[in-house]
């Protein structure tokens, strides 16, 4: 399709500097009537100034679609993840990469409403999300025009998409612009939504540079965390954690309540150089304090609810399940193959973990479970009915049977 043939695109819509640069770029540009949409995926600022910046850029109001899918989010992409255990290269916990494929179908889903021909995002050509929201897309609805502004126009940095926005008359908000009213550079790149927050970007660009302490916006540091150390009880059904404290909740009221306390207690941060899979090595700061708290917990109820061969094959397709959430591939038949399987492992994943929280750490301090696979009967140091110790020698033997003749062969 040429920009002359787009008719509507549905746009991945903030309200902020980049998208409402786009959304003015879009209607100059492919000459398209633009429908914007606005997640509101708990990222903790408010999202109805996106519909007055729509309306002022002439969007009409029936085009204008800002929809709070932070259950969703939770409980059919976070929860999901978080049975996997799911961690990319062994420190991130994926709280971009799983936002991404759930703004993608609400994009398609509003494309097929409106009639739309074509979708738009504002992801870089140097960074994954491109690659996320567009494999969505087209494993979505493999027909529509994806509209990548970042790899078509000359915008490419950030003071020359403020002046643009000057020119252009586009409301630039108050943390774009120094006490003279002049367009200036935020030193972060940020992406937020109810399981993270994210930092890159200038400062952050040397891997020798550390964070400074402004720049974490939700958890306290560490030092500044409380003297006392804090117990939450956290239970859990079908692998999902379904309460705190005894209290049941909603998926994204669980969340947002552990983030409560990760925060308080300096909990989630993470400074990272990632492999994207665009090729390059980037830094990234993070910070997910519900999401460690939740990783810590769902370990420990599996450690005494799985079976030994059923925990160590969930270890071995973890990082291939995490890699395919990282790289975009939540649509595809080979995530939703690894989830069945991960899925039945956790019917029994069940029970209530106890964690001490303090300064930074989360500590599992119990576990208990209806369904648990630990005998103290027959793990106990002390005198025992049921294990027959002599047993163990010929387990032994006939497990170094291969050793005892390769040594008598080749000796």
């Amino acid at each position: 399709m040429s920009k002359k043939e787009v008719k509507k695109v549905v746009l991945a819509y903030s309200g902020g500097l980049d998208t409402s640069t786009i959304l003015k770029w879009l209607q100059d540009e492919y000459n398209a009537e633009v429908i914007t949409f606005t997640a509101d995926l708990g990222q903790g600022e408010e999202v109805e100034p996106a519909r007055e910046k729509a309306l002022a850029c002439g969007i009409k109001p029936e085009n204008i679609f800002i929809l709070d899918i932070r259950e969703e989010f939770v409980k059919d992409y976070v929860f999901p993840m978080f049975r996997a255990n799911a961690i990319y290269e062994g420190e991130y916990l994926l709280g971009t990469s799983i936002a991404r494929p759930l703004i993608a179908k609400k994009q398609i889903e509003i494309a097929n409403k409106m009639g739309a021909d074509a979708v738009s995002h504002g992801a870089t050509g140097k960074g994954n999300d491109q690659v996320r929201f567009e494999l969505g897309y087209l494993g979505l609805n493999p027909d529509i025009t994806v509209i990548a502004p970042w790899r078509e126009w000359d915008l490419n940095s950030r003071e020359k998409l403020l002046a643009y926005a000057k020119e252009h008359g586009i409301e630039i908000d108050q943390k774009h612009v120094d006490e003279n009213g002049n367009p200036t550079v935020s030193p972060y790149s940020m992406d937020a939504n109810l399981l993270h927050i994210s930092y890159e970007g200038l400062h952050l660009e040397d891997p020798n540079n550390e964070p400074e302490d402004n720049m974490w916006l939700w958890t306290k540091s560490p030092e500044e965390a409380p003297d006392e150390a804090e117990y939450i009880t956290i239970g859990y059904k079908n692998g999902d954690p379904i309460s705190i404290n005894g209290e049941e909740m909603s998926p994204a009221t669980i969340l947002k309540t552990l983030n409560d306390y990760g925060n308080k207690h300096g909990i989630g941060r993470i400074d990272i150089v990632e492999n994207r899979y665009v090729g390059m090595k980037a830094r990234g700061c993070y910070e997910t304090p519900g999401g460690t708290i939740m990783l810590k917990a769902h370990r420990a109820i599996e450690s005494i609810t799985l079976d030994r061969e059923e925990a160590h094959l969930k270890d071995e397709l973890m990082p291939k399940y995490a890699k395919l959430i990282y790289q975009g591939y939540w649509f595809s038949p080979e995530r939703e193959m690894l989830q069945a399987a991960i899925d039945a492992t956790q019917k029994n994943v069940q029970g209530e973990v106890r964690l001490k929280l303090y300064k930074g750490n989360v500590q599992v301090v119990g576990r208990t479970s209806d369904r648990s696979l630990y005998s103290e009967e027959h793990s106990t140091f002390e005198e025992d009915e049921v294990y027959n110790q002599k047993d163990a020698e010929g387990f032994i033997r006939l497990n170094a049977l291969r050793f005892i003749i390769d040594g008598k062969t080749r000796r």
